[in-house]
């Protein structure tokens, strides 16, 4: 049986009086895709961002390849790449120029931010555009380089929150296959999507979050299992059995209006 990479036990983050997340637990194994599904407002991302060591638990504990997120932050993000829903580069710098900047803070050689760049780049087609300013891409190519630069330090685990969303059918085919032979070679991967065949097709396993708990977690057959009304049900399907077809715009500024609150906009922008 394989290893647990990230362990999370009894995880709780509050906002004054709101619990984003609320006495989590679920661990992922070393190697797996671990989709993390659920409504607006659930609590995926503040569940990324502790993991990730952006924001601090309230309560509970949890471990990313044996380094506890709190006590051992440093030590965490030298195993991770995070893509966050937010791209992280700088418009005015050519993709050649942010690789290479990150490449320094993540304080690696020229020499292997060249070789680690040139390999994804390639992977990604977006060698000839290392030279272009990253503000004349378009939303699928400075995805591509996002990717890249979250690369570079070879993560055991890579977190992708949403990394599709907005990209047309030939960017997104790309973008999932590359997910998938990542995982061939050996990179844990917890995806979060609103894309329920993007979750099917890639996820190992699944858990779905709703307002802070986790409702279920399984393989993608047994949480088909679970929709009797349907011969053949599929994961949007599971997906509002489990969580409802109730619209969650109020749950996401709730929790929008509770995070201004406690940590005020300066800091809220940073965490994102």
């Amino acid at each position: 049986m394989a290893e647990n990479i990230i362990e999370v036990k009894n995880l709780t983050k509050k906002f004054k009086s709101f619990a984003a997340v609320d006495n989590v637990s679920f661990e992922i194994k070393k190697g797996e895709i671990f989709g993390f599904l659920g409504p607006n407002g659930a609590g995926k991302s503040t569940t990324i961002r502790m993991l990730v060591t952006l924001l601090r638990p309230t309560s509970g504990i949890a471990t990313v390849s044996g380094h506890d997120i709190v006590k051992d932050q440093d030590e965490v993000r030298e195993h991770i790449g995070l893509v966050a829903e937010k791209i992280i580069l700088y418009p005015h710098l050519t993709a050649r120029e942010n690789l290479n900047f990150f490449g320094r803070l993540f304080h690696l050689t020229n020499e292997k931010i060249k070789e680690r760049s040139e390999k994804w780049v390639e992977r990604l087609h977006m060698t000839e555009w290392m030279d272009t300013r990253v503000e004349n891409f378009s939303t699928g190519m400075k995805q591509r380089i996002n990717i890249v630069r979250a690369l570079l330090t070879e993560p055991d685990v890579l977190f992708l929150d949403e990394p599709t969303l907005g990209l047309d059918p030939q960017t997104t085919h790309l973008i999932r296959t590359f997910i998938q032979e990542l995982n061939n070679q050996g990179v844990t991967v917890l995806l979060t999507t609103h894309d329920m065949l993007e979750a099917e097709e890639l996820s190992n396993r699944i858990a779905i979050i709703d307002h802070g708990k986790i409702v279920a977690l399984d393989t993608v057959p047994n949480l088909k299992r679970k929709v009797t009304s349907k011969e053949h049900p599929t994961m949007e399907d599971v997906f509002l059995a489990i969580t409802g077809k109730e619209i969650r715009d109020a749950a996401t500024e709730k929790a929008a209006s509770s995070s201004r609150r406690h940590f005020g906009p300066k800091t809220e922008s940073r965490i994102r």
